[in-house]
């Protein structure tokens, strides 16, 4: 489900539509230590041009190389059906082509005939939903489906169903020096990155700084939130430090279906905080119990910048579904806001 996946769909459908051989490459099985895990997708050109990758650049030159030559051949000798490749298989074979401890791939190469289904997968990505592709390799048929965000990648050797989902998003209420240093950070991690902050003075040196990588959307944090129909793969951070801004932003993320929602101030603030959302709004302590704050790992942050590692660190780790470790001794990074 990462959005690099659906960069390498947009380029095997532009390479195709502008009249090239695309063959597509998916990482259907790994043993020992593989630098790309089960999923990864990449697309070849039949000039050797490449979009993504299936073992961060150990097996594919040699995978580019075979591609490419059969791409070249004429249209009645070229294979059009899905077929299996294997590296590694021995260690010999492991060690030539640089596969970290004796790690193995099974492969799966896709001649790409037929792109209406490229076409539907990023267009319903786009739209925030979440999909299952299933490739029938004896017929290379293709069927799409809605998925659920549990569903997993399966092979059973004829067989490959692959996830493909909307790009992770987060909105930012406040758009301060911190919300600065947080979305800079969450585009690097290749996050849709939105900003909510009526203070246009704010917002206007967040967006000059992101260089259009960042879009902030109008209005007030509680309508912006509602209209924005967080999904399972939503992010929501308050930043602002305004209980005017904040509260009515949090109000209605923290029961939304994000999967994050965090707000800056010092354990102090958030048990008032807490206190306020459940006196004046009802919500129920089951929301509320799902709200990070302090926002952000415990690393002893002081900076900006410290501050902004640390919260898009939790988000990562939310998203990555990784347990937390047990709490630092360490004062919280964001306590001190």
């Amino acid at each position: 489900m990462e959005s690099l996946d659906l960069t390498v769909l947009a380029h095997a459908l532009a390479w195709r539509q502008s009249g090239h051989a695309v063959t597509l490459v998916t990482v259907v099985e790994t043993w020992g230590s593989a630098p790309r895990p089960p999923g990864a997708l990449l697309a070849v050109r039949d000039d050797g041009v490449v979009s993504g990758s299936v073992s961060g650049g150990c097996v594919e030159d040699d995978l580019i190389a075979r591609t490419k030559a059969a791409l070249q051949q004429s249209e009645t000798q070229r294979a059009v059906l899905p077929s299996m490749i294997a590296y590694g298989v021995s260690k010999e074979e492991a060690a030539r082509f640089g596969l970290p401890c004796g790690g193995t791939l099974r492969l799966v190469q896709e001649p790409v005939i037929d792109t209406a289904w490229i076409s539907e997968v990023l267009q319903r990505t786009a739209d925030h939903q979440l999909l299952s592709r299933t490739l029938t390799l004896a017929t290379g048929q293709v069927t799409l489906e809605h998925a659920v965000r549990v569903a997993q990648m399966a092979f059973d050797g004829s067989t490959l169903t692959t996830l493909f989902g909307p790009r992770w998003r987060l909105l930012l209420i406040g758009a301060g020096q911190l919300s600065q240093a947080v979305a800079a950070m969450a585009v690097a991690l290749d996050f849709e990155v939105l900003v909510c902050d009526p203070r246009d003075e704010y917002a206007a040196t967040l967006l000059e700084q992101a260089n259009g990588q960042v879009r902030r959307i109008p209005g007030m944090p509680d309508d912006v939130v509602r209209e924005l129909k967080p999904d399972a793969h939503t992010a929501i951070v308050a930043l602002t430090h305004d209980p005017k801004l904040d509260d009515m932003a949090l109000l209605e993320a923290l029961g939304s279906d994000a999967f994050y929602v965090g707000a800056l101030g010092s354990r102090r603030n958030q048990d008032a905080r807490k206190r306020r959302l459940a006196e004046h709004f009802d919500i129920p302590e089951n929301h509320l119990a799902r709200l990070h704050g302090p926002v952000g790992l415990r690393i002893g942050a002081r900076t900006p910048a410290e501050i902004a590692v640390s919260i898009v660190a939790e988000i990562v780790q939310v998203k990555n579904r990784v347990s937390a470790t047990p709490a630092s001794t360490q004062a919280s990074a964001c306590a001190v806001a």
